[in-house]
This record gives C-alpha cells, sequence and structure tokens, in this order.
C-alpha cells in the first residue's frame, strides 16, 4: 500500500488531511529500514514489541492488516475496512470536500 499512500500524500498536500500510518514489526529496526527503504514521509507509529498485538491495534480493535480507518475533520470515523480499499477513495475526497466547504463556511 506504500505507493498508493504515497500518492495520495502527495494529491492531497494542501488539502485537510492527514495519513497516519502504524507499524507492527516487533524489531525498530525493521521499522527504519521500513521507513527507509519505501520512502515514508507521513506520521508512522511503531507499536512495539508486541507487534500486532500492541496497544495501538488492541486499543483500535484491529485484528487484520492492512486495516484502513477514514475519520472526518469531526473526528467521525466514516469508514473502515480491512485489507482491500473498497470505495475509500470515493469517500476520501467526498470527506476532503466536506472539511473545505466547512472551512469556507467559516470564514
Amino acid at each position: 500500500m506504500y505507493p498508493h499512500e504515497r500518492s495520495l500524500v502527495k494529491k492531497f498536500a494542501k488539502a485537510p488531511f492527514a495519513l497516519i500510518g502504524v507499524n507492527s514489526d516487533r524489531k525498530i529496526e525493521r521499522v527504519h529500514k521500513a521507513i527507509k527503504d519505501n520512502n515514508i514521509s507521513w506520521r508512522s507509529f511503531w507499536q512495539g514489541a508486541a507487534g500486532t498485538g500492541g496497544a495501538i491495534s488492541t486499543r483500535w480493535n484491529v485484528h487484520g492488516w492492512p486495516t484502513v480507518v477514514l475519520i472526518d475533520h469531526k473526528g467521525i470515523i466514516r469508514y473502515r475496512n480491512y485489507g482491500l480499499l473498497g470505495n475509500a477513495n470515493e469517500l476520501l475526497e467526498q470527506l476532503i470536500a466536506e472539511a473545505q466547504a466547512d472551512q469556507v463556511d467559516k470564514n
């Protein structure tokens, strides 16, 4: 998914959008290697040595990888899917448009 994520970061660089990754490798060295090798420029958190059983996946009830969660600008989870992106791309564009519209309305 890294190439797709990289394209999203580029496409929405000036939009109200943030991509956040969570790495579940058990060894921090592998995390650093993945970040370097895959040119990850967005925020990416490490779950620690617990790997897939770490605090982030536990609190977010993640049982499959990758898991895609879209949270709108009001903090509401609007999409959650394991593995395939499904209609996430279309919904992401819609959520960004909604956030931009709300910004215009506030000004």
